[in-house]
């Protein structure tokens, strides 16, 4: 194994520069600055921190120092001065190239890992270098605000802080996609997930937060994800006002959904006659819509609607006349609250089904 260049080795160009500046009182040529910013660069990749290289410099500065008169102190500073900059400026490229390089290899990682990319071996081994373990199932929790994130978003900060804070000790990771703020957690650590919910909600003002199902193994994770993904599809497309969703509490409505053709057909079929009414069907459906959500408690549902009980029920008065469907009925209820779902998943009636 190569030995990493010693800092020692950076000095020997330094104190030559030093000892001729001293001499001949003149600034630093640009062969000389290049070179010095060249070896700040090299001294970065090779593990040296600034503060002692610095250190090292200014020693050394002491060294020259005590064998020059007065006279050539000034030039002597001056020479550390700019010496010193390009070292310390060559020295900072290569780290800032280095969390460049770092970066791009993360957000590499991340994708392919929230989309199933990349042979699965070798993701399991990249994952571990970020805190995964394969071996074990994880749960994918996701946050979409008002407006998109970024990794530099100070909401992306202020989690990934607390989260830092309280769980340093856990195998988390905290990253963006496509504007939404994603954690990554095992599976057993349903603690984890909450605490980013409730941290990212608040970031986000009062964004909505969605999480998957613990799944085992790379698939397992993207699995998660799209579980979450598709929570927060249902979420908006339902009106769901929750600002945590969980996808086992909606499985349900994949399985409503698995057959799109058969939920088009109960959707016309049932509320089809709903066109008829003078206003359209969408102020019925959201009658029904508002009944349902209310428990089926007719006061409640006028409440929420703005609207007196007398006007509500004789909206449901109509949609019996126009269906032959009664809301109040138990054997019907059901067809038409799975229609009314239906509606709401598939755009009905600004969608044709």
């Amino acid at each position: 194994m190569t030995r990493p260049e010693a800092p020692d080795d950076c000095l020997t160009e330094y104190t030559r520069i030093l000892a001729d500046v001293c001499v001949t009182g003149r600034r630093l040529t640009r062969d000389e600055l290049e070179s010095l910013r060249t070896q700040g660069e090299r001294a970065a990749e090779h593990g040296h921190g600034l503060r002692r290289l610095v250190r090292r410099h200014l020693a050394e500065t002491r060294a020259v120092a005590a064998t020059l008169r007065t006279t050539g102190v000034d030039q002597l500073l001056a020479a550390v001065e700019q010496a010193v900059d390009a070292f310390a400026e060559g020295h900072e490229r290569a780290q800032k190239l280095a969390m460049r390089q770092e970066e791009a290899a993360r957000r590499e990682f991340i994708d392919d890992l929230l989309y199933g990319r990349s042979d699965l071996g070798r993701l399991a081994e990249r994952a571990e270098r970020y805190g995964l373990l394969f071996s074990r199932a994880h749960a994918v929790a996701v946050a979409q605000g008002t407006e998109p994130v970024d990794d530099t978003h100070p909401a992306t900060r202020h989690v990934e802080t607390s989260l830092l804070a309280r769980f340093a000790e856990r195998r988390v990771l905290l990253t963006t996609k496509d504007g939404r703020l994603v954690c990554v957690a095992p599976g057993d650590q349903d603690d984890v997930l909450a605490f980013f919910a409730k941290q990212a909600y608040a970031a986000t003002d009062g964004g909505r937060v969605a999480i998957g199902r613990p799944h085992p193994g790379a698939g397992g994770v993207v699995h998660s994800y799209e579980e979450a993904l598709n929570a927060l599809d249902l979420a908006h497309r339902l009106d769901l006002q929750e600002p945590v969703l969980r996808a086992a509490d909606l499985l349900v409505y994949p399985v409503l959904t698995r057959d799109r053709q058969a939920m088009a057909d109960l959707v016309r079929d049932t509320l089809g006659p709903l066109r008829g009414a003078r206003g359209g069907a969408q102020p019925l459906l959201d009658t029904l819509t508002a009944y349902f959500d209310a428990g089926c408690t007719a006061a409640e549902a006028a409440r929420r609607l703005s609207l007196s009980v007398r006007a509500f029920t004789y909206r449901l008065e109509r949609i019996h006349k126009l269906t032959g469907a009664d809301p109040a009925d138990p054997m019907h209820r059901y067809t038409l609250q799975t229609a009314v779902i239906g509606a709401r998943l598939l755009g009905w009636p600004d969608r044709e089904v």
